[in-house]
């Protein structure tokens, strides 16, 4: 794996209330830069969500919506701060709800533990009934726009070699407005990165002994979420094993 390396830090503008002048001058909550695709990657990171994974605030079981399940798909390049995501959900209702800016993160959280977010993606859209998804490459310096009691964003200073330093240490998920504790979660398992299937851009290629074998039907029944995901007609982005 990549080595540890140095976290970056970001200072976040302060917001008198009611001084409309610095309402419109103040550092925005949420700063991630969105990026085109890196030519390579350092490390790839697959979530396979379902409800019965989530907890609350305190780490307690509170199981997400029945039925609903997400596929968290991420590519990184630390040495850049670069994340780009593809994220699937399926079978969740109603509206997206969280003191974050937005309700779709990556928490620092081990399994049946709750963590703060360290990552804030767009949400998946769009909002129905039917499959919502998000796509795209953030960069940093991170923020997610939720302070700690110490009145510090969540992401200052995350570095996305923490994820590659111990990525059963972080967890994907979504919160709605039915389900604030979250509606599916799932934690963060490595895949090899030549062999991952994205919805990003990249240069094609079409070895297709690469392909990923550790994410089909039989996998996801073994994680409770069987017959959920429709694999789409992506290509297999070039990169550096």
């Amino acid at each position: 794996m990549s080595a540890h390396r140095h976290h970056r830090t970001l200072t976040l503008g302060g917001i008198a209330a009611g001084t409309l002048a610095l309402l419109v001058t103040a550092a925005p909550a949420h700063a991630n830069t969105e990026v085109d695709e890196p030519d390579s990657f350092t490390s790839a990171f697959t979530s396979m969500a379902t409800p019965d994974q989530v907890v609350d605030s305190e780490g307690m079981e509170a199981p997400g919506e029945p039925g609903a399940t997400g596929e968290f798909t991420f590519r990184i390049n630390s040495d850049l701060e670069i994340i780009c995501y593809d994220i699937t959900v399926n079978g969740i209702t109603g509206d997206y709800e969280s003191p974050a800016a937005t309700a779709t993160h990556v928490h620092e959280a081990a399994a049946g533990e709750s963590g703060p977010p360290r990552l804030a993606f767009p949400n998946p859209e769009p909002v129905g009934d039917g499959p919502r998804t998000s796509s795209g490459c953030l960069q940093g310096p991170f923020t997610t726009g939720l302070t700690d009691d110490d009145d510090v964003d969540t992401g200052e200073g995350f570095s996305l070699a923490q994820i590659e330093a111990d990525p059963a240490g972080f967890s994907a998920d979504t919160h709605t407005e039915n389900f604030v504790p979250g509606a599916v979660r799932g934690q963060l398992t490595e895949v090899p990165v030549g062999g991952l299937e994205t919805g990003g851009g990249g240069t094609a290629n079409n070895d297709s002994s690469a392909l990923l074998p550790v994410i089909g039907v039989g996998a996801l029944a073994a994680a409770g979420g069987a017959g959920f995901l429709a694999l789409r007609h992506r290509r297999l982005a070039h990169v550096r094993g």
